[in-house]
């Protein structure tokens, strides 16, 4: 069996023929998350990740593509935007045009958008002007590692690019277009042009896991494999092969700090 024709077969009938720049389906995507609970599970880890590390002190925190999730019950007083107007997020912005003072922001946080950023460079030029020192950016990302290869090569819907030679795409839409290895591609494979162009910006923290769980909660794009009360087992599993996260992470949770 192809890997196309399964993820037909596995395909969420919700999310069938869906428009992914339309925002009613980004709408969708969080109605979809919130129905799963073994996906809703790996959300709410995602989402006390990124409180855990938001630094103390002034300045307000804006999320990045908040459209399809839930991140503001986590973090008070969170700054919601999207990329296009849709229900339940106060502002809209492109991240290589951020709408804030210089140094009025603690921290931005984002979960699964960075590999949709066309030029990921200006948005650094404009996070470094608006974060204040020590604010950070947070994020949790697609990682490229032996198992993740694999699998964002044959069985994951968006392009997959971890040999591309620039941090930029000019291809799809807003939501469509994207590089699933753009992360790894600027923090890790070209982490020193990385440390070059942005002295500014100090890498704290990149911490490859979730080999599985993703996986078999089927994304938003597909049925759940497992249902919501295995999540704890695999939880344990995934624990005891915290040494190994490097050759099977799937996503990585990614700090940088303003200096």
């Amino acid at each position: 069996m192809s890997a196309s024709l399964l993820r037909r077969l596995l395909a969420h009938p919700l999310t069938k023929s869906l428009d992914l720049d339309d925002p009613s389906t980004t709408e969708l995507r969080q109605r979809i998350i919130l129905s799963k609970p073994f996906l809703k599970a790996i959300y709410d880890e995602w989402y006390n990740m990124l409180l855990q590390e938001l630094p103390s002190g002034s300045g307000e925190v804006l999320e990045l593509g908040s459209g399809g999730g839930y991140c503001a019950r986590f973090i008070p007083g969170l700054i919601t935007s999207e990329v296009f107007p849709c229900s339940g997020v106060q502002v809209v912005v492109e991240a290589q045009r951020l709408p804030f003072t210089d140094g009025s922001l603690r921290a931005i946080v984002m979960t699964n958008v960075m590999h949709h950023m066309p030029d990921v460079g200006r948005f650094f030029a404009e996070a470094c002007r608006c974060i204040r020192p020590k604010g950070r950016i947070l994020m949790i990302e697609p990682w490229v590692t032996s198992l993740s290869r694999f699998v964002y090569s044959h069985f994951h819907h968006e392009p997959f690019h971890p040999e591309a030679r620039d941090w930029s795409f000019s291809f799809g839409g807003p939501l469509s277009g994207a590089n699933v290895a753009i992360p790894w591609i600027v923090f890790f494979r070209d982490r020193g042009k990385f440390e070059r162009e942005f002295p500014e910006l100090l890498i704290e923290q990149i911490l490859p896991f979730l080999p599985f769980r993703y996986l078999v909660s089927g994304g938003v794009g597909m049925r759940s494999l497992m249902p919501g009360f295995t999540h704890s087992a695999w939880a344990g599993l995934e624990r005891r092969l915290e040494a190994q996260m490097a050759h099977l992470g799937m996503f990585a949770l990614i700090v940088l700090r303003r200096r």
